[in-house]
């Protein structure tokens, strides 16, 4: 079987119907069950330190009505508000959406819709910028099992497919760990496939297409794992949110305040739409002022400059080599050897996990 590996075409955004889940809990009947009343006091009970419950009015046993009451009263309290917990890199973590000298993030905004009014959700962002699929499974995983969330995001990637040491089969097993595991407790699980780096920064061809291969082999794993565990799956890795420079920051990799809202008003949509999402959608419009050219200008010379002097030790020798071998084969009309490697690399990924290949869909 042949799978396209070329860019998609341009297209309107859209978002895939989620299944339907039934997220109502049945709370079981408390049957008050009292014995009849006895013709005689009970009998003492016999043995060491065993002693008979003292008999109430008209002889019945005086703990049984105070037990009905607390387990009625057990079952009529209210249910917990749903745990939200968000696993990931910088896109979650917030960068581009600072508040307070802070990185909020989608994630932070999606959480504040999920609670019933009066009654918001409990969250917590467990994403650390920079992060690997490697960092996911093996620091941020660990410590979200013991927060126990009803909910959690897991989206990561995008850095992984700025190292020289991308392997897209290691990247489909850690994340298949972390998506079993958290299933396994009954968490839902938030995913989303993203756009490739090379288009976000604009690079020249030669480098911006080794990226955008990368990017749809780890998106066609992310839509495979998604189909495995049932999770809500998010698509942004089209034409239309790439295009539109409003969604984006300064850096041209990370949304802005715009997109991350624009992020937490598609995810809420789809669990409106499944029953977990009970509150109000965030905004779409910016609440904080837009950054002055000077300050974006400022950011780019000090953090952004020390982003790209960190990318470039690790990447760049790798990617100019990549860049190289693009040319040689355009030049020799023979660029569909590089597509069916990274399609041969994805099956192998895919059969690893024991995964159909047809659910990888690269063109996404």
């Amino acid at each position: 079987m042949t799978i396209d590996l070329s860019p998609p075409a341009p297209s309107p955004e859209t978002f895939p119907s989620a299944e339907t889940l039934s997220s109502a809990e049945t709370l079981p009947t408390l049957a008050a069950v009292i014995a009849p009343e006895p013709s005689a006091p009970p009998a003492p009970v016999r043995g060491a330190g065993a002693v008979a419950p003292a008999p109430g009015p008209e002889g019945r046993d005086a703990t049984a009505p105070r037990v009905v009451a607390s387990r009625s009263a057990e079952a009529a309290a209210p249910p917990r508000p749903p745990r939200f917990a968000a696993l990931g890199d910088s896109l979650t973590e917030g960068v581009g959406d600072r508040v307070d000298g802070a990185w909020r993030g989608w994630a932070a905004l999606l959480a504040q819709g999920l609670g019933e009014p009066g009654r918001p959700a409990e969250f917590r962002n467990f994403a650390v910028s920079g992060a690997l699929a490697r960092d996911v499974h093996e620091r941020q995983t660990p410590e979200v099992l013991g927060y126990a969330p009803d909910l959690a995001s897991v989206i990561v990637g995008v850095n992984d497919t700025l190292r020289h040491t991308f392997d897209i089969r290691d990247l489909a097993v850690r994340l298949d760990t972390v998506c079993a595991a958290l299933s396994e407790t009954g968490t839902r699980l938030l995913t989303a496939c993203l756009p490739d780096p090379g288009t976000m920064l604009a690079l020249p061809g030669p480098l911006a297409r080794p990226l955008a291969r990368r990017q749809r082999t780890v998106n066609a794993v992310v839509h495979a794992l998604s189909e495995r565990y049932g999770a809500v799956h998010l698509h942004i890795a089209d034409a239309g949110w790439v295009e539109d420079r409003s969604m984006w920051s300064a850096d041209r990799l990370h949304p802005g305040e715009r997109g991350h809202r624009m992020i937490a008003r598609r995810f809420h949509e789809l669990l409106t739409a499944e029953g977990f999402a009970l509150g109000t959608a965030p905004g779409a419009e910016p609440q904080q002022p837009v950054p002055s050219r000077m300050a974006k200008a400022a950011w780019l010379a000090t953090a952004g400059t020390a982003w790209v002097a960190r990318r470039c030790t690790d990447l760049l020798p790798q990617l100019v080599g990549l860049a190289g071998s693009e040319v040689r084969h355009w030049a020799r009309g023979t660029s569909a050897r590089l597509d069916h490697v990274a399609e041969n690399a994805l099956l192998s990924a895919l059969a690893s996990l024991s995964l159909d290949p047809p659910l990888a869909r690269m063109g996404e």
